[in-house]
C-alpha cells in the first residue's frame, strides 16, 4: 500500500478493511520519514506494531 492511500484510510469516516500479510489490522499512524505504519491487529488491540507499508493491503469487496 502506498503512503497516500494509507493516510486516506486513516482519515476516512468509514471502516475500511486493511490486512497486514492476511491479518486484519487498524492503522493508528504513518511514519512520514520512512515507509512504515503503526497498526494493531483487530483481535489484539493492545498489541501495537510498526510495520512496512508494502505489507498492508486493502480488502476491497466487489459489488
Amino acid at each position: 500500500m502506498d503512503k497516500q492511500r494509507a493516510q486516506e484510510i486513516m482519515d476516512s469516516l468509514a471502516m475500511i478493511q486493511v490486512h497486514y500479510h492476511g491479518i486484519p489490522v487498524y492503522i493508528e499512524g504513518i511514519n512520514n520519514k520512512d515507509e512504515t505504519a503503526t497498526v494493531f491487529p483487530l483481535d489484539e488491540m493492545h498489541n501495537s506494531q510498526h510495520v512496512e507499508l508494502h505489507g498492508l493491503s486493502e480488502n476491497r469487496s466487489i459489488p
